[in-house]
Parts: C-alpha cells; structure tokens; sequence
C-alpha cells in the first residue's frame, strides 16, 4: 500500500495537488470519473494538469502506472 500510494503521491506532486495520504484520499472521495470519461477530460483538472496527463500517456511515459491507477481509483 506504501509503494502505490508513493506512486500516486509523486503524481499528485507533478500535478501540483497535496500528496499527504490523507489528502489523496480525500481527493478520490470528492471526485470520481463517469462511465465512458476519459481521465484527462474529467472536469476537475485544469489545463495545465489536463495537459500533463495527455502528453504523459501519449508518450507511454513514467507516468503511465501512476496515472492508470488512479484513473481506476475515481471509477467508484
């Protein structure tokens, strides 16, 4: 559990939200994602973390877990 949330937590910081554990999981109660949303156009994010997500996974990048993992914490 340590390792993913150091995962999530180093994602969070790139997208410039609070990475505290606490924080994360406050953040995956106030936001979820709908059935057919795509991560990146979820209406929380704002164009410079939309931008990051996009361009992260366009390139496959080391990014890719982190972010695919939390995608499939805000389908709840």
């Amino acid at each position: 559990m340590d390792a993913q949330f150091n995962d999530l937590s180093n994602l969070f910081s790139q997208l410039g939200l609070e990475t505290e554990p606490e924080a994360i999981v406050q953040f995956l109660k106030q936001h979820s994602l709908k059935k057919d949303e795509k991560l990146e156009d979820a209406d929380f994010w704002n164009a410079s973390q939309k931008a990051f997500l996009v361009e992260e996974r366009g390139l496959d990048a080391q990014w890719c877990e982190a972010i695919d993992e939390l995608d499939t914490l805000l389908r709840h």
